[in-house]
């Protein structure tokens, strides 16, 4: 009987923490101060101001990260464009092979060079590509 009238321990709800944090401090800034400090918080992407606060005060690096829209938007169009070049060198294979088959030697040769034109003009435009690549990542794409 002794043991249904004692209280039973339940182990339920939020363990305690083994350090809590007690102290407590305050600081004011006023409105420029304040967006900057926000800024800050908001590039660091970190859910918590108070361990935003607290990296800041013991010096702790603090990740801030920065996304380009006009970059991202960059190299989308440029893995499309790469993407329709590799297309283009199979159909170029595909097409000289039809030629030979079904054409003359004389006839395929004549369709060749105007291929060929065609084919110069594309690396023409593909260095460009290349070197406008090239100036966007050294103005744009600065390693820090």
């Amino acid at each position: 009987m002794e043991e249904k009238n004692r209280k039973q321990i339940r182990k339920t709800g939020r363990k305690p923490k083994i350090d809590p944090a007690v102290h407590r401090y305050s600081i004011n800034l006023n409105t420029e101060d304040n967006a900057k400090f926000l800024a800050l918080f908001d590039q660091s992407e970190m859910k918590a101001i108070a361990h935003f606060i607290t990296a800041c005060i013991f010096q702790k690096t603090v990740k801030t990260v920065k996304i380009d829209m006009d970059a991202i938007e960059y190299h989308e169009k440029l893995t499309r464009f790469f993407s329709q070049f590799r297309a283009i060198g199979t159909n170029y294979n595909q097409v000289v092979k039809i030629l030979y088959r079904n054409f003359s030697e004389k006839k395929a040769g004549t369709y060749l060079f105007k291929l060929e034109k065609e084919t110069i003009e594309l690396v023409q435009v593909t260095k460009e590509v290349i070197r406008l690549t090239q100036e966007f990542e050294e103005k744009y794409l600065k390693k820090e």
